[in-house]
């Protein structure tokens, strides 16, 4: 279990490496990054003190090293429209998105999981049917004009929920349904197809000639061995809704990390891009580096690949 752990954490770091180097040149792909940071009207004074802030007249290799430096202490500069450190303004978006992701994952496995299941014990009935139904709908409408739906029936129409904001329970409802709606029905359709090919598995039909519980069956050996995709979706969705889901955060002025990447690409503010791009990047590396290693825990096998 070590040496997969150890493999699995050095793909990683060459993972980091490889995104530390696309941020970098991308900045850089179009030319000097002060062209982009002060735009037309500028002194000359203010271009060599942009230059001597993000050594910029230093050579390339030189340039990455201080910003492999200033990323490894969490440094990615100022925002130039808020005049804030980038890191900083990150920090305080993060909390309203992780709730928001709480929120909106738990109520995706929640109702997801057990409708999979229900939906594969009960394949070819009308349970199965209507479960397939709710998960082509769910991967079938796309965010934002599902939360405009949201909004003009339970806001504009029925006066029963907020539309922006975090000040109170209620407002979590909207986007944390609209946000979950997709993800419910990949979870429901992917624990479903693992779920068919489990229980048609000979150890599955040995266990039910030895007369072992139906639940047994179903929840402590087919779900276990069914888990391993659902886990791999989660982990990408979980990525995903952590750096900010920007169109649902958008829509419903959540003020969270999809919302501040969105505002800053609007105020062209290199700084605040280059730190959510970082983050996500890491964040989407880190969990999927711990799903690999739950992967090892939930099927042996793996763990000597």
């Amino acid at each position: 279990m070590r040496r997969y752990i150890l493999a699995r954490f050095v793909q990683a770091l060459v993972s980091m490496v490889a995104l530390s180097l696309i941020v970098f040149f991308l900045a850089r792909l179009t030319g000097d990054p002060r062209d982009v940071l002060l735009g037309d009207d500028y002194s000359q004074e203010q271009w060599d003190k942009m230059g001597e802030l993000w050594s910029l007249d230093e050579p390339i290799y030189v340039q990455y090293a201080i910003f492999l430096r200033n990323a490894a202490t969490g440094n990615f500069g100022e925002s130039i429209f808020w005049k804030e450190p980038a890191v900083e303004m990150l920090a305080r978006r993060i909390p309203a998105t992780v709730q928001l992701t709480l929120t909106a994952m738990s109520l995706s496995v929640i109702i997801a999981i057990p409708m999979g299941i229900l939906s594969a014990v009960k394949r070819d009935t009308w349970i199965d049917y209507a479960g397939k139904t709710i998960a082509m709908l769910g991967q079938s409408v796309p965010a934002f004009w599902l939360g405009i739906i949201l909004i003009w029936v339970f806001a504009v129409s029925w006066s029963l929920l907020p539309t922006s904001g975090r000040d109170g329970p209620l407002h979590y409802v909207l986007p944390s349904v609209t946000l979950g709606w997709f993800t419910v029905a990949g979870i429901m359709r992917i624990t479903r197809s693992a779920m068919l090919d489990v229980l048609d598995s000979e150890y599955i039909k040995l266990a039910r000639v030895k007369g072992v519980p139906e639940n047994v069956v179903i929840w402590n050996h087919a779900l276990r061995n069914a888990a391993i995709p659902v886990v791999t979706f989660l982990g990408l969705i979980l990525g995903n809704f952590l750096t900010g889901f920007v169109v649902v955060e958008t829509i419903f002025s959540w003020p969270g990390v999809g919302l501040l990447a969105i505002r800053g690409i609007q105020s062209n503010d290199f700084a605040i891009i280059q730190t959510v791009v970082m983050f996500g990047g890491l964040l989407f590396i880190t969990i999927n580096f711990l799903v690999d290693i739950f992967y090892g825990y939930l099927d042996p096998r793996i763990r000597y690949e």
